[in-house]
């Protein structure tokens, strides 16, 4: 791929950017829950003068501080650092999204966005691996790492379908192997290593890389489908969810009928989910641009009733307090007989909130039980 010039760009205050076309390949790296420590073992072993550009996502909650910088900076000899918006992008460091910003890449700098959550998540991985392709294509690695349910798994494709180099940790020494597993069952993956066999392939593949010689793929090429040379990756949609869904929006407003609209609602707006399918991928994305792959929208819909039945028992204790006190009142006023009402809905109203407090430790339970079935499944 050669190097191309262009106009530069340029921040708000007017000061120039890096040209876009860059001499080097991009690494999207994107880890969840036991995420730190996979990235800390994998920067130690990556060389001081990798000629590269890496960027990190890791879910953090959103209002949290982030040291992973810090921790990945004492870890190995690359410098790390929180991304500032529109930052030109240099080679040799390590660009981290911080927590509650969505982290792009663009033709020789970097934005951050605070745009809608996907998969439950800002930082979220897709994101970050879908401008990464769009943005340098081929130039592009990505990376999946320790992590549960499946963000990431989109953005992947994307990036094959880009001609990137596909990563995926080897789920049996990921801490939490959900998110790598989910990877190399739905997407084609070039390689599927070890943390130390990754950073080993990290340091070949920018040594050998040059413009006018992009990656050559001799992974053990892993897919779940074993999809024949014939059969497309991906289409070009899947890069462009969100304009797909403003698209069927706009033909929805005009009085025609526009893509697949799912019966489900967003958990976070609660607005109309519509699927959109790549071959064996299905992801939900609402009008506003929340976006969900299958587990994360059974998760947040999990979350979402188990908030629902919590309020139901506040208001039914509210209720049960309330009764009590009219009780009382009626007491001091020698009613006997509204007493003994108030309290037997005082009574009711208790054993309906302890039946859904029953009924919320046992949809608990049986979450804990499911995820310890998928890790024993792996």
């Amino acid at each position: 791929m050669s190097k191309t010039s262009s106009i530069p760009l340029s921040e708000p205050n007017g000061k120039q950017l890096a040209a876009d076309g860059l001499e080097y390949p991009l690494i999207v790296i994107g880890a969840s829950a036991g995420g730190v420590e996979a990235l800390s073992q994998l920067v130690q072993h990556l060389p001081a003068d990798l000629a590269a550009a890496l960027f990190v996502v890791v879910h953090f909650p959103p209002h949290s501080i982030s040291l992973l910088p810090k921790i990945l900076s004492r870890a190995g000899p690359l410098p790390a650092k929180h991304v500032q918006d529109q930052a030109a992008i240099q080679p040799g460091a390590i660009y981290v999204a911080p927590p509650n910003h969505h982290l792009l890449v663009r033709r020789g700098y970097m934005r951050l966005s605070h745009g809608p959550r996907e998969n439950g998540h800002r930082p979220a991985i897709d994101t970050l691996f879908r401008s990464a392709a769009r943005a340098y294509g081929p130039q592009t690695v990505g990376v999946i790492l320790s992590g549960t349910l499946g963000d990431g798994t989109a953005g992947l494709r994307v990036i094959h379908a880009a001609g990137g180099i596909t990563v995926a940790q080897d789920p049996e020494e990921a801490l939490f192997d959900s998110m790598p597993r989910t990877a190399i069952e739905s997407v084609p993956i070039d390689y599927v290593l070890k943390i130390e066999a990754i950073a080993q392939l990290l340091e070949q593949l920018t040594a050998s890389w040059t413009p006018s010689q992009p990656f050559q793929k001799h992974g053990n090429q892993h897919t779940a489908q074993n999809r024949t040379e014939e059969e497309p990756a991906v289409t070009h949609g899947m890069d462009r969810e969100d304009e797909m869904v403003a698209q069927d929006k706009a033909i929805l407003e005009q009085g025609k009928r526009p893509g697949t609209a799912s019966t489900f609602t967003c958990p976070d707006c609660g607005g109309v989910l519509w699927e959109l399918r790549e071959n064996n991928i299905i992801r939900y994305r609402c009008h506003v641009g929340h976006a969900y792959s299958l587990d994360s929208l059974v998760s947040e819909q999990a979350d979402d009733l188990e908030r629902a039945l919590w309020s139901a028992v506040r208001a039914l204790e509210e209720k049960a307090a309330l009764a009590r006190r009219m009780a009382a009142q009626a007491r001091h006023q020698h009613r006997a007989l509204s007493e003994a009402q108030f309290l037997d809905r005082a009574n009711e109203a208790t054993q309906h909130a302890d039946l859904v407090r029953q009924v919320i430790l046992q949809q608990t339970g049986l979450r804990l039980e499911g995820d310890n079935g998928l890790k024993s499944e792996g």
